[in-house]
């Protein structure tokens, strides 16, 4: 999966992607968003801009044909294709996403970009054109379609934070604040063991001993004491053991709920103002590797950020970091798993939670 989809997929667990308006919505966001990255970068030429265009119409036609079941040949009509068009400036003008109704089973067909002018600093000069027939017509079709779309409230909000991630993410994965000459156009691979929603270091899990154990590891769970796990409902966790020692196998259910860890006052008192290493020993359950989601609410002191993590059947430690504020905490916190983001009721083995922090 590469970030380009991987940013709208997160943008998708957001709301229901089942809905074609709110994945419409998603799209329409990723655009806005490209649009605004290459406006920081005035060195950009015409045909990089081109490039990362068609790269996320490619990216878009390929998720959104997940969602459409297959019917066929002859039976279906071709689906509208998202159509952006950019003004003099290189920025696109207000695109619109249309898809394809999942019962035709089309999959939709996402056109090329060609820019109205010459964008700055650019070699040539490219221009589309219309005839006033045509774009009497386009005119009219968006007005249909505007008003066929009813924007509920409960999907504005997702917007707009969908909108504010892509773009700060797409800025930074991109090199907009590169020179041209310095601009990587290649594709990187992500890794494939630790990943989180706001884009994580590279990373996998530690093997066990990998870490430095001369580090003052504070407990913050052992299966000893399962008192502070909260299980809601649908949800299960179970102490148990086998050769690897004893664990505590949590599992979200088809629901995806979250089984919460307390994190004591006394303990956010000892990580208040310093710098926090977390460390979950775990793996997942026979062999069914998953991918686990790790939230955390610190209260006063804050949060983590979502953390995902591809957990094998291996027992490994997933580690993530913060800069505590230096607060006084009014109570207690949590660090909640997702065993499964996928809903497939895999579990995951917790063989110990612990923190070390630094000044």
């Amino acid at each position: 999966m590469d970030s380009i989809e991987k940013a709208i997929r997160n943008a998708f667990e957001k709301g229901d992607p089942e809905n074609r308006e709110f994945r419409e919505k998603v799209y329409r966001a990723a655009f806005a968003a490209l649009d605004r990255a290459l406006k920081t970068n005035p060195a950009m030429t015409v045909e990089v801009a081109i490039n990362r265009r068609k790269s996320l119409q490619a990216t878009i036609t390929e998720i959104e044909s997940e969602f459409m079941p297959a019917v066929s040949a002859g039976t279906a009509n071709a689906a509208p294709a998202p159509e952006v068009s950019l003004n003099g400036n290189g920025a696109a003008k207000a695109p619109s996403v249309s898809i394809g109704s999942p019962a035709t089973g089309v999959t939709p067909v996402v056109p090329d970009i060609m820019p109205d002018a010459t964008l700055p600093g650019g070699p040539v000069e490219i221009t589309e054109k219309r005839s006033r027939a045509e774009r009497r017509a386009a005119d009219r079709a968006a007005r249909r379609a505007e008003k066929q779309r009813p924007f509920a409230a409960m999907f504005f909000a997702v917007t707009l934070l969908a909108m504010g991630g892509i773009g700060a993410w797409w800025a930074v994965q991109t090199d907009q604040f590169k020179s041209a000459e310095e601009i990587d156009t290649s594709v990187r691979n992500p890794p494939k063991t630790l990943e989180s929603e706001d884009f994580s270091p590279d990373g996998g899990p530690a093997r066990p001993g990998e870490v430095d154990q001369a580090r003052n590891w504070i407990t913050v769970f052992t299966p000893t004491d399962p008192t502070d796990v909260s299980t809601p409902s649908g949800t299960s966790a179970e102490v148990t053991a086998d050769d690897t020692g004893s664990f505590l196998r949590i599992r979200s259910g088809s629901t995806g709920s979250a089984i919460s860890f307390d994190v004591g006052q006394g303990l956010l008192q000892q990580i208040a103002g310093k710098h926090a290493v977390f460390d979950i020993v775990a793996r997942a359950e026979d062999g069914k590797e998953t991918q686990m989601a790790v939230d955390c609410n610190f209260g006063e002191l804050g949060d983590c950020g979502r953390k995902r993590y591809i957990v094998g059947y291996q027992r490994g430690e997933y580690l993530f970091e913060m800069d505590v504020p230096d607060k006084q905490p009014g109570a207690a916190g949590t660090i909640a798993i997702n065993t499964d983001i996928d809903k497939q009721g895999k579990a995951v083995d917790i063989y110990e939670i612990r923190v070390s922090v630094t000044e």
